[in-house]
């Protein structure tokens, strides 16, 4: 991550999260953080529960972040940025934690059009990782229609070339949806599933052959050697731990999105 990408990712992230930015030049920012980010980020605990505790005035920090100390002002006091250094994985952590979940309209403004009915859409990102002795990482983005069930694969690439807003828009209005959220996450686990038993298991029949031919090298081994039979499970244990052929899904983030009937 080049520390210009950083700088962006910072602007994104403050900005996104209502923070103004006092100060926004090439190699540095002072960003004004919010009450919720503070009590995020700068470990004020006791601060923050005398004020509660007191009705006191609360005073949210600043934070200087250098991203490029070569064109930021030598004279300048903050903290530098790198990619690994504490203050990042914390952001991203931070962004992760608060991104698990949105909700956002499709912005029709300017599109001359009244009453424009939205339709709820339930979103899931989410990872699959295929593991055996070796690992592969799938990204899959699922969309599913409340009202009449239609499921949308590559959903997020889709919603990122829509405009759209975290209120609703002049003239919009949004339909219930017919199908729960909960039924829907059922749905798309549905789908996902059948999506994975239908796919080519090669890797995983592979994967247990390299297990057979290590189990069988490892039982040979030990026919002439005096180790306890313990050792010998162990390291059977070991193998299986290893070959033995996975599929994992952990879900990334998701939201509601209430778009057009054109939108998808």
């Amino acid at each position: 991550m080049k520390q210009q990408e950083i700088h962006q990712f910072l602007e994104r992230f403050f900005q996104s999260n209502d923070c103004e930015l006092i100060e926004n030049k090439p190699g540095y920012m002072v960003v004004q953080l919010t009450i919720d980010l503070d009590k995020e980020l700068m470990n004020r605990p006791f601060y923050w529960h005398y004020l509660e505790k007191t009705g006191g005035t609360p005073n949210p920090a600043k934070l200087t972040l250098i991203t490029n100390p070569n064109i930021a002002p030598k004279d300048l006091k903050g903290e530098l940025i790198h990619f690994g250094s504490p203050r990042l994985h914390q952001l991203f952590a931070c962004c992760k934690k608060l991104s698990g979940y949105i909700r956002l309209y499709e912005n029709i403004e300017g599109k001359m059009q009244q009453h424009t009915p939205l339709k709820p859409w339930l979103n899931i990102n989410m990872k699959i990782s295929y593991q055996c002795d070796r690992k592969r990482d799938v990204y899959q983005s699922i969309g599913l229609q409340l009202i009449n069930g239609t499921i949308v694969n590559d959903f997020q690439d889709r919603i990122e070339k829509l405009s759209l807003s975290a209120k609703i828009p002049d003239y919009a209005f949004t339909l219930s949806p017919l199908i729960m959220p909960k039924s829907g996450i059922t749905r798309i686990e549905t789908t996902i599933s059948q999506t994975l038993l239908a796919e080519d298991h090669t890797w995983a029949e592979e994967a247990k052959q390299r297990w057979t031919k290590d189990l069988h090298l490892l039982e040979h081994f030990y026919e002439n050697n005096e180790e306890p039979s313990e050792s010998l499970e162990t390291e059977k244990l070991a193998l299986k731990e290893q070959y033995e052929p996975n599929i994992n899904i952990s879900i990334i983030n998701g939201g509601f999105f209430y778009l057009a009937t054109e939108a998808i």
